[in-house]
């Protein structure tokens, strides 16, 4: 014994055997209280014994035969570990036909001319010895037919008939079980397997059913290539019939095993201990279950209870033991058995009779710390006897805490389910019995939780990109957080690359290997949180590879590939080209494309091409690199299936046709020797076909043709294998010669100052010589009606399209003298002019005077200077000057309006207001009407005796007082204009230019004495009338 414990050690590495404690040993604990026992321990020596001798005869069997080699090892404790191996330590292969069974023989379901050989080795491996033990080597020949016949041959006369019958298959025999049906028992809670090796040729494959049931989901397992039925963690709702089936093509056998699952006791409820107060009542209840079913018995002490000394309190019944007004001495340990003929169990209980006042084991103010909307658990551990009361109390003067928010458990643990802020505090726990009271104060603090407000979020980047991951967090001020990165549930790599920020995690130059889960961890001393985004890195596809041309044919071929990865981006197509090695090398064309879920393609083929193919694949990110080029395949030749396109015949001169085509390309010659056969004859005329060959070309003229005459054209071609289909006509013409006449009948009607319309014949086709492409006007000013001077002539020319026989001519300028005349245009240039036609526009209005200066300002009057307009458009009949003051608040005052003849330039402006603002509008006038006007602005001076006169005054005590009456006066004047909503405008001082609307227009501010008193206007005429 070991000292101040209750531990045994046997030591036999000193020279004792193990042997010599072989058997049952048990504990017993003792004090004054009462005695425990534990459960028996069997100690076993282990044994490891060798294989008996046995002289093993050689095997002979024939070919197809089956084969058992018995292993039958010694018996050993624990039981050894069987297998096969040969003479080189290799263990021996097995597979349906040839397998192991449970009891450790190697069974053959048909033997082979392979399976011959000398060295079949079984070994035993005990563990807990760490030895291995081996039988002796089987020999095993196998006897095939070819052999078997020529030992038959050797041993008769030739006159005698022999030959040994072949290998003949043969249906399913079982090797074991043996018979029909068998029994197998196995303990609750166990492995339980089962077992069927059948003979039979071919292979008999082998396949379990449970009779009336299902075998069980999840516990059911099938080994030894399903000879083997393994079910884990019995119950006994697995007893019943298990039915093996072994079959092959001739038929079938099958075993019934049927399985009763038995139980060693376990424990339904097991004995507690009873801590009892003096006159108290109690039970111990020792409730257990097997197959069969166990039987119970107690002991005290380690006694069975039958023979222990009497206690009036104590009472038995069957399970129970009823304990009534229980004193100090009925204290002891009592054992329950329950056993059965597999095990048994064995539990102790103490009943303790105390008389103890409460104690609380918490320690005192005890500190408790939860986040809101979690549980919070104040625990108060006690200790009396009898059992204590406990109570719960909030604060110092709290009532008791009751109701459905509070749990309160039996330990003594007070749980508050949802905390919230407001369940902070101090909380007293107070424990009493009959003996006496205690309490106890314990602080709970609730804080925030900890959140992640920003979480981070899936992204898809491109490879080398940059990707940043947000986690922006809230929390307790006075907890302090802790931010982990994670990457698939591990730490994040150690590379520069990932760049950890304070609330976000960067990642930078992306490569495939970053794709994944990304968490950002929170924690804190009281709670964490997480949040996880997947980061998916996409690029451009793998190209195919493994391309593969099958199914040759003349005019077809099926190409074959294996696509790349495609790099989380879905492959959505594939772009197949080709290479013409024989006309175009190293030239890629396109030939078609497939959907990404396509990888073979029929293709269409020419004839006379040296095919090679490659494929490229497109994802949404882009086009992979293109594969590797398939093989080449050379078509054979034939003739041309198509003729050239785009046959044309447009003469270049008076007297030609050239015909021109577009030529087949390389492929579409679909052999050597490409030509072309040209074809021509005049259309509407009885002629025979002309025809000429010439070389691989694209154009060919024809001379001395007519001019503009329609001719049918084709263009054929052909190679050494001969020609292609017939080709399609086409109409052309010779060439085109200027037209001849020019248009006759010329008319204009003006329709404005600006528009006029043209009218004319048109010509005789016949006279046009080529394509009548329209009509040309060419029209020009002469002069202006309104200046009589001459200037430098600038031709318009207006084209018509088609056939038309008018046309407007729009931007003409009034009052001005234009000729005009026709040309009628085909595809060789123009034809003569009409004869030159005279028209006139009418007047229009006038541009704006060219200027306006107002100079000489004195105290009543100022001076005009104007220039005439640079397109008078008429015969200018008089000026138009409009004027009006404005005063201090930018108001206009009333407009005055003088009408000045034509030819005047300059003019006085007199009886004008001193010091005074005016504006000038002032524009000139034709007999159609009045043109744009020309607006400025200008101001008479001050009289400088008056300005002295108005200082002096303005130092008088008497002026300064009418000035404030004065001022008094026009505040009112302005309340009540206001109230009245005047119509005075305001003058925008700020824009020189004004609007250059009409001023009549403007509102005319009421007269109020604001701008004095107007008198008759006069002005000093520059030139006479």
């Amino acid at each position: 014994m070991k000292p101040n414990s209750g531990t045994l050690v046997i030591n036999i590495m000193n020279g004792g055997k193990a042997e010599a404690y072989e058997g049952v040993y048990q504990c017993t604990a003792r004090n004054e209280r009462g005695a425990a026992i534990s459960n028996n321990i069997v100690i076993r020596p282990s044994r490891s014994p060798l294989w008996t001798k046995e002289k093993l005869e050689p095997n002979q069997v024939r070919e197809g035969d089956s084969l058992v080699l018995h292993c039958r090892p010694p018996v050993g404790l624990p039981p050894p570990i069987i297998f096969w191996m040969d003479n080189a330590f290799q263990r021996l292969p097995q597979s349906e036909r040839v397998s192991q069974g449970l009891n450790g023989d190697l069974y053959f379901s048909n033997v082979q001319p392979e399976d011959t050989r000398e060295d079949y080795i079984c070994y035993a491996r005990f563990n807990h010895t760490q030895t291995i033990q081996q039988k002796q080597p089987i020999s095993v020949k196998v006897l095939s037919m070819d052999s078997l016949n020529d030992t038959i041959a050797a041993n008769l006369s030739d006159t005698d008939i022999y030959g040994a019958k072949p290998v003949t298959e043969r249906q399913p025999v079982l090797l074991t079980p043996t018979g029909s049906t068998s029994t197998k028992v196995e303990l609750r809670g166990n492995v339980l397997l089962l077992e069927c090796i059948a003979a039979g040729l071919p292979t008999p494959v082998i396949r379990w059913i449970k009779e009336g049931g299902e075998l069980p989901a999840n516990r059911t397992f099938f080994e030894n290539f399903k000879k083997t039925l393994k079910i884990i963690d019995v119950s006994e709702a697995d007893s019943g019939n298990y039915k093996c089936i072994a079959r092959n093509i001739l038929g079938s056998v099958h075993h019934v095993i049927s399985v009763t699952v038995k139980a060693a006791p376990y424990w339904i409820t097991a004995p507690k201990n009873l801590v009892l107060s003096p006159g108290e009542d109690g039970t111990l209840i020792c409730r257990a279950n097997g197959n069969p079913k166990p039987n119970i018995s107690w002991l005290a002490n380690g006694v069975p209870i039958a023979i222990a000394p009497e206690d009036p309190s104590r009472k038995v019944d069957g399970d129970t033991i009823i304990f009534s007004h229980v004193q100090e001495r009925s204290s002891a340990v009592y054992q329950c058995n329950a056993s059965n003929e597999y095990g048994y169990l064995l539990a102790n209980a103490f009943v303790n009779v105390l008389a103890e006042p409460p104690r609380i084991l918490t320690p005192p103010n005890k500190l408790y710390q939860v986040i809101a909307d979690s549980p919070a658990l104040l625990h108060c551990a006690y200790f009396g006897s009898p059992k204590p009361e406990i109570e719960w109390f909030k604060g110092v003067k709290g009532s008791i805490l009751r109701g459905n928010e509070y749990v309160f458990h039996d330990n003594g643990t007070l749980e508050i389910p949802v905390a919230q802020k407001d369940s902070s505090g101090t909380y007293t726990c107070v424990a009493r019995n009959e003996l006496g009271k205690t309490q106890n104060e314990v602080q709970l603090e609730v804080k925030d939780p900890t959140m992640i407000i920003k979480q981070p979020e899936y992204k898809v980047i491109q490879r080398y990109g940059q990707v940043s991951f947000e986690c922006i967090i809230k929390h307790d001020s006075t907890l302090l957080p802790t931010v982990i990165w994670l990457k698939d549930n591990d730490e994040l790599p150690d590379d520069e690359r990932f760049l950890i920020g304070k609330d976000n995690l960067t990642i930078m130059n992306v490569t495939d290997k970053d794709d994944g889960t990304y968490t950002c961890i929170v924690n804190t001393t009281l709670d964490s949180v997480s949040a996880s985004a997947v980061l998916t890195v996409v690029a451009r596809p793998n190209p195919p590879f493994d391309l593969e041309l099958t199914g040759q044919l003349e005019r077809s071929i099926e190409l074959s590939w294996i696509p790349g990865d495609e790099n989380n981006s879905p492959i959505t197509n594939f772009v197949i080209e080709y290479e013409d090695g024989l006309h175009e090398p190293g030239v890629w064309h396109y030939q078609t494309e497939v959907p990404g879920t396509q990888t073979t393609v029929q293709l269409k083929l020419s004839p006379y091409v040296n095919y090679s193919f490659r494929v490229i694949a497109v994802n949404e990110i882009g086009r992979s690199q293109p594969s590797e080029p398939s093989e080449q395949y050379l078509t054979k030749s034939a003739n041309p299936d198509e003729n050239p396109s785009n046959v044309q015949g447009i003469g270049s001169e008076p007297d030609n046709l050239v015909i021109t085509w577009e030529s087949l390309k390389g492929f579409q010659s679909n052999g050597p020797g490409l030509q072309y056969k040209v074809s021509w004859r005049q259309k509407d005329v009885d002629d025979e076909w002309t025809s000429v060959i010439v070389a691989n070309v694209s154009k060919y003229i024809v001379s001395g043709t007519p001019t503009f005459v329609p001719y049918e054209i084709k263009v054929q071609a052909l190679n050494d294998l001969g020609y292609a289909p017939e080709p399609s006509e086409v109409i052309g013409h010779s060439g085109e010669d200027l037209p001849m006449v020019a248009p006759g009948n010329v008319q204009v009607h003006v329709i404005n100052s600006t528009l006029a319309k043209v009218h004319w014949d048109p010509v005789p086709v016949k006279t046009v010589r080529g394509h009548l492409q329209g009509y040309k006007v060419y029209y020009w000013k002469v002069q202006s009606l309104s200046r009589r001077s001459r200037r430098h002539v600038e031709k318009k020319i207006l084209t018509f399209r088609g056939n038309k026989t008018f046309g407007m001519l729009p931007g003409l300028e009034p009052y001005s003298s234009y000729k005009l005349n026709v040309r009628v245009v085909n595809g060789k240039g123009e034809g003569p002019a009409s004869p030159d036609k005279v028209f006139k526009t009418p007047e229009g209005v006038p541009s704006s005077p060219s200027f306006l200066k107002i100079t000489n300002p004195t105290l009543d009057s100022l001076t005009l200077e104007w220039g005439s307009p640079t397109h008078p458009n008429g015969v200018l009949i008089s000026y138009i000057l409009k004027f009006q003051p404005i005063n201090n608040t930018h108001e206009l005052g009333p407009l005055v309006e003088i009408r000045i003849p034509a030819n005047e330039s300059s003019m006085i402006l007199k009886n004008l207001n001193y010091s005074t603002r005016y504006k000038f509008y002032f524009n000139a006038q034709t007999s159609v009407g009045s043109g744009s006007q020309i607006t400025e602005e200008a101001v008479t001076i001050m009289d400088e005796a008056m300005a002295s006169r108005q200082v002096d005054i303005a130092t008088q005590g008497w002026f300064i007082g009418l000035m404030c009456a004065v001022a008094l006066l026009i505040l009112i004047l302005l309340i009540v204009c206001f109230i009245r909503r005047n119509k005075g405008g305001k003058y925008p001082v700020k824009e020189k230019e004004d609007a250059h609307a009409d001023p009549e227009i403007q509102p005319m501010k009421e007269d109020d004495g604001t701008f004095g008193e107007y008198r008759l206007f006069s002005f000093v005429s520059s030139a006479p009338f």
